[in-house]
C-alpha cells in the first residue's frame, strides 16, 4: 500500500493496522517514495537479548545476588 507523509501523520492507528496485518507500505512525499515501512515478525520479536539469560546458568537466585552486593564492604585493617 501507498501513504502520504500527511496520512502518516494524521492516520498513524491505521497505517499500524495494516502493519500488524503484514502490509508492506510506502510512504511518499511530494509524489516520490521516500520509506518503507515493514511490519515485524513474530518470530523476530520474540527473540530473547543476551542480558536476560545472563543469570540461565547461575544456581542461586537473582535475590540472593542482589542482596550480597548490597551488604557494606568490610576492610581489615
Amino acid at each position: 500500500m501507498v501513504v502520504t507523509a500527511k496520512d502518516l501523520r494524521f492516520n498513524t492507528s491505521v497505517v499500524f493496522d495494516l502493519l500488524s496485518k503484514g502490509e508492506d507500505i510506502t510512504v511518499t512525499y511530494r509524489g516520490k517514495a521516500k520509506a518503507k515501512l515493514i511490519p515485524i515478525h513474530e518470530e523476530k520479536r520474540k527473540k530473547t537479548d543476551i542480558a536476560f539469560g545472563m543469570w540461565r546458568d547461575k544456581t542461586e537466585s537473582v535475590d540472593e545476588t542482589v542482596r550480597v552486593m548490597r551488604k557494606g564492604r568490610t576492610f581489615d585493617l
